[in-house]
């Protein structure tokens, strides 16, 4: 039975999208890995500058922002793949710089407030209630307060400049 060429050039550039995915599911995992000990590292170095002496909440502080790193490469990736599909490499650049830094500060922020959230739970009211509700939002609210306050200046100095290296490695990706 003879093939179409329409029939095989649709699969050609099915394999093609399919190696595509794969290549980008490779960086990604691997980006992931490599942006959660960034983070990690970027708060473990700013704890020991500032003399931090208890291990047990210092270990806790890096592991929330191991994970708020981890959780946040991938769809930070995904979504600047989407918006620089076919732009220039400064749209690029852009769009991974923005997608990760808000990626992994808002999701370190909230990862921070349920640790918080759980801490205080033990002192609110029954849950689903008007009273909890309002315990809730303002428990959380001071946790993302206090992250913005104290949180955030983990990353620096040597996250912007590892922000600033993966959103050049981004934007040198072929596109």
């Amino acid at each position: 039975m003879p093939t179409r060429p329409a029939a095989q050039g649709s699969g050609a550039a099915r394999n093609a999208r399919l190696r595509g995915l794969g290549s980008a599911l490779g960086l990604a995992a691997g980006g992931t890995v490599l942006w959660s000990l960034a983070a990690a590292l970027c708060a473990g170095w700013s704890l020991y500058a500032q003399g931090w002496q208890a291990d047990d909440e210092a270990r806790q502080v890096i592991l929330v922002f191991l994970a708020g790193g981890a959780l946040a490469f991938a769809p930070a990736f995904g979504l600047a793949r989407l918006l620089s599909r076919g732009k220039p490499a400064s749209a690029a650049f852009a769009a991974f710089f923005l997608s990760l830094a808000c990626g992994t500060i808002g999701l370190t922020a909230a990862l921070y407030a349920f640790d918080y959230r759980l801490y205080y739970a033990q002192w609110h009211d029954a849950p689903f209630t008007k009273l909890w509700a309002i315990q809730f939002a303002f428990t959380v609210a001071g946790a993302l307060y206090q992250f913005a306050l104290f949180g955030l200046r983990l990353y620096l100095p040597f996250g912007l400049a590892a922000l600033f290296a993966a959103s050049l490695w981004f934007a040198r990706l072929p596109r």
